[in-house]
């Protein structure tokens, strides 16, 4: 057995079946958290501030033009992340 802790995907897969979601919603989830981990040359999330959620969101809504409905699933996602398995707070991301 290795001593080394499950990767990131892997936790948000864990807390997504958890959660009892949808394989559906764990596929999608996984998917925006890739993204936004590309968007930001694969920088690791703990390293990166609510700035950078921030204009990754912005960018599917400009850039992109995202749905509504997509741009608010991919911020469930990143909220997920951040808050459920990184353990930090985005407290101005959750009220909007």
């Amino acid at each position: 057995m290795s001593s080394e802790s499950p990767r990131l995907l892997d936790r948000l897969r864990d807390r997504i079946r958890l959660k009892h979601y949808s394989i559906r919603t764990e596929d999608a989830y996984t998917q925006w958290v890739r993204q936004g981990i590309l968007y930001h040359g694969r920088r690791n999330p703990r390293d990166r501030g609510p700035a950078a959620v921030r204009e990754f969101l912005t960018h599917l809504a400009v850039r992109r033009s995202a749905a509504a409905l997509t741009q608010n699933q991919a911020k469930s996602a990143l909220l997920m992340l951040d808050m459920d398995v990184i353990g930090t707070a985005l407290p101005w991301l959750s009220s909007t």
